[in-house]
């Protein structure tokens, strides 16, 4: 038969060495792309498929329909795929099939570990087979076993992202939330530390324009941050050009392989975008990648010895500055360090902490403001680790013992521009609005006010530098 007929599939193989031809194929979607607008009228969107002949790199489909509903609506990468009647075509050098929407059409099934033999979606002109039930039948038997081996390094973790590049992650999907208007956020997560980003922010501004402590327009709510890893940095990903319903691939609890991510940071926070070009590559349970960052990344730095290491941020190791001191030793009840994600999500309402966090701002910002008659008015300090930022407040004599007793606008102005990693003139103002905040010791204590909201208070903690 002609290799256009309806009733004959090509091996994807042997669809590569048919340039120029019109093929019907069938393989497992390795990874695929957001649908997009063409520079013309037509709605494009690519899908990479594999089959028991071909895995590396996989064979790039480009599909153009003349509407977006009528593009492939994946459900899952690693769902089955068909094609009736693609061209095999040469761009750049690459090979790759071509979907045109005049002659042809496709199919999608469930992947591995389904049991309908029925598409899910069709295109218009589909023309379904006997024959095609075998095809997805042998595919699922062949993906059972089946390890697609990228190689650790063409993924990057998220302790080693840089602002401005793009990247490919290995995550789990910790949390979608959808807020007002058209707002989309996706919570990713791999175990491990993001770096610690310049403040580039000048300390004055903290009044007009203070620090956020999240990328949302409101705060999550503790419900949702008590289903959070108090381990490791939780990053926003957020899309750009994208409709929110074509995000439906990421699932909460879900381990995804998200390619060509853009890094970014914004007021010191790191995110990710979501472009048009980033695409969602097949990520089975037993992927070897997604179980080293469960098990060598997470539950060994669990394990570490000694134990108030465990949770220490990892760009702090192995041991944060000498800028401050803490009241207590290690047979304190709270000699183990925490991270502010275990101080958010504590059961206990009222209780102490011992952490590890960057001073990032202060407010008010001048030392000639701090003191009061009575002593050290309320100062509020933003702190941040790797799990997120919070606010937390000196007052009285904790004030007092945290400045170590000094009462001169030069001395604490001096050991507020120490820890706060101001770079100072001789005059004591900053002349540089790069900051990079020390990895300092602290000890907080959790209380909540009449309507139920939790507010933190610094205490047991002395400012030496």
């Amino acid at each position: 038969m002609p290799r256009g007929d309806l009733y004959n599939f090509l091996k994807i193989r042997d669809a590569i060495d048919s340039v120029g031809e019109k093929v019907n194929l069938i393989g497992v979607v390795l990874e695929c792309g957001f649908p997009r607008k063409t520079k013309g009228t037509d709605w494009f969107c690519s899908v990479r498929i594999i089959d028991e002949t071909h895995q590396d790199p996989g064979l790039p489909v480009n599909v153009f329909t003349q509407t977006r509903n009528q593009l492939p609506r994946i459900l899952s990468v690693g769902d089955i795929i068909q094609f009736q009647r693609v061209s095999m075509k040469i761009h750049d050098d690459k090979i790759n099939a071509v979907f045109y929407k005049k002659y042809s059409s496709f199919a999608i099934y469930e992947g591995r570990d389904g049991r309908n033999l029925v598409p899910y979606q069709t295109y218009e002109t589909f023309r379904e087979k006997d024959l095609d039930k075998n095809f997805v039948i042998d595919l699922r038997r062949w993906l059972q076993n089946f390890q697609f081996d990228e190689g650790a390094n063409y993924f990057s973790l998220i302790r080693e992202i840089n602002g401005g590049e793009s990247f490919n992650l290995v995550c789990k999907i910790i949390h979608i939330h959808e807020g007002a208007g058209n707002e989309w956020m996706a919570f990713v997560w791999d175990g491990t530390d993001a770096p610690p980003s310049n403040i580039l922010q000048k300390l004055e501004d903290e009044m007009h324009h203070p620090l956020p402590l999240h990328l949302e327009s409101l705060p999550l709510s503790r419900d949702t941050l008590c289903s959070f890893p108090s381990v490791g940095t939780v990053l926003r990903v957020v899309s750009q050009d994208i409709e929110n319903d074509n995000l439906r691939l990421l699932k909460t609890g879900e381990w995804v392989k998200l390619l060509n991510l853009l890094c970014e940071v914004h007021a010191g926070l790191w995110r990710c975008v979501l472009t048009p070009f980033t695409k969602l590559r097949y990520t089975p349970n037993e992927d070897r990648l997604k179980i080293e960052r469960q098990r060598s990344l997470y539950y060994e730095r669990l394990s570490r010895s000694p134990q108030s290491l465990r949770r220490m941020p990892f760009w702090s190791l192995p041991w944060p500055s000498q800028v401050t001191e803490v009241d207590g030793d290690d047979d304190d009840d709270h000699a183990i360090f925490l991270t502010l994600m275990d101080v958010l999500t504590s059961s206990e309402v009222t209780a102490s902490f011992k952490c590890v966090v960057r001073v990032i701002a202060a407010f008010p910002w001048q030392a000639k403001d701090f003191c009061f008659p009575a002593g050290i008015d309320r100062i509020r300090l933003t702190l941040e680790d790797s799990t997120a930022r919070i606010h937390a407040f000196l007052y009285a004599e904790d004030g007092v013992k945290f400045f170590d007793g000094q009462s001169s606008v030069t001395a604490l102005g001096s050991k507020l521009n120490a820890l706060l990693g101001v770079i100072a003139d001789n005059d004591g103002e900053q002349n540089d609005s790069r900051r990079n905040p020390p990895w300092v010791q602290i000890c907080l204590k959790s209380q909540s006010d009449k309507s139920g909201s939790r507010h933190y208070r610094i205490f047991g903690t002395k400012l030496v530098a």
